[in-house]
């Protein structure tokens, strides 16, 4: 097959489109003949700092896939050969307590296809039998392979982290990533009032069309004075934050009394500092969030089949030239997910 794959860890440059043996499903998994692999900032940083230990050399990245059953392995059954499915990025032990639970992405050895194994930019990919689901059939798999990581991490951690309630209102940060237009969607299905933040004109402006109430150049403007004024000097219900240290304060003062913060990432850095006043004062609520169990996978995907949610692609790049949309999500320039077609 070919694949894109790196040697050592490194810069885009690194990155090397080769031939290499196609994998070969073991009990309990499926080859998948992958069409479509969605990029993710993880792609980047496994790509700077390598995949996890233990893990075989040349590498392969791609949490985000979507394609056809290609081959089954020893003792599968459910899955026919030829099926468009797409995948569930989270891998967990299925013996664990939280797993027994249905709580997956809290397992003790929980990891993601593209960095705790060998992923999906390339011809094909192994994946667990229950990791699969059927990509909805008007959706080409270009979009489907966009869906599930972003959708299932916002799906979490609006429902199950923060509780969003119909009148809430929901603050995303960094509109322009794709857990942030997920997170939008899925606030407004909900009920939710959004606000979202971004940066430069052009954003704003596809910000406001993708249905926020209001959208704020964190460039030109304060916005946590800007987010009082329009919620008449109270704050926001919810803050959904995935850049990190960078946003981190802001997101904070953003808050009403009561409010709840969740994050999922931290693209800028990990460390941010905290004013332990503003948590007690506000009674604020601080929540981390990975990833999503199986159930709230299957939830997103049947909202995605039904329509109701639609993944935003910014561009899309040929495998071949794997490297340059490594370049150009890196830059932060799109809206949207960028996505290798295969």
């Amino acid at each position: 097959m070919k694949a894109a794959l790196f040697h050592q860890p490194g810069g885009p440059q690194v990155l090397r489109i080769e031939e290499m043996p196609d994998p070969v499903p073991g009990p309990g998994q499926v080859l998948v003949r992958v069409r479509a692999c969605a990029l993710n900032h993880l792609d980047l940083i496994v790509r700077g700092r390598g995949p996890a230990a233990g893990l075989p050399w040349p590498h392969i990245t791609g949490a985000d896939a979507a394609g056809e059953v290609a081959a089954l392995g020893p003792g599968v059954e459910g899955v026919a050969p030829g099926a468009r499915v797409v995948v569930n990025p989270g891998l967990s032990c299925g013996r664990c307590p939280f797993c027994v639970a249905g709580e997956q992405s809290l397992c003790r050895t929980f990891g993601i296809l593209g960095r705790d194994a060998r992923g999906a930019m390339a011809e094909f990919v192994v994946v667990p039998a229950g990791n699969l689901a059927p990509a909805p059939e008007m959706l080409p798999l270009v979009e489907a392979a966009a869906a599930p990581l972003v959708f299932m991490t916002a799906w979490r951690m609006l429902a199950t982290q923060a509780g969003v309630r119909p009148g809430d209102r929901v603050l995303v940060v960094g509109a322009g990533g794709g857990v942030a237009t997920a997170a939008m969607q899925i606030a407004a299905l909900m009920g939710a009032t959004v606000y979202a933040t971004t940066g430069g004109p052009e954003k704003v402006a596809r910000a406001l069309a993708l249905g926020a109430a209001a959208a704020l150049d964190y460039r030109t403007v304060d916005v946590p004075a800007a987010a009082a004024e329009l919620t008449g000097g109270d704050g926001v219900d919810v803050v959904i934050d995935s850049v990190g240290s960078a946003t981190f304060d802001s997101s904070l003062q953003c808050l009403a009394r009561g409010g709840r913060y969740v994050t999922c990432g931290a693209t800028t850095a990990p460390l941010a500092q905290l004013d332990l006043r503003i948590l007690w004062r506000k009674q604020i609520r601080i929540a981390g969030s990975t990833m999503a169990n199986d159930r709230e996978f299957r939830t997103v995907m049947a909202l995605v089949a039904d329509g109701k949610l639609r993944p935003i692609i910014d561009r899309v790049y040929p495998l071949d030239e794997a490297a340059a949309a490594e370049t150009y999500l890196e830059s932060g320039a799109q809206f949207g997910k960028v996505v290798l077609e295969v």
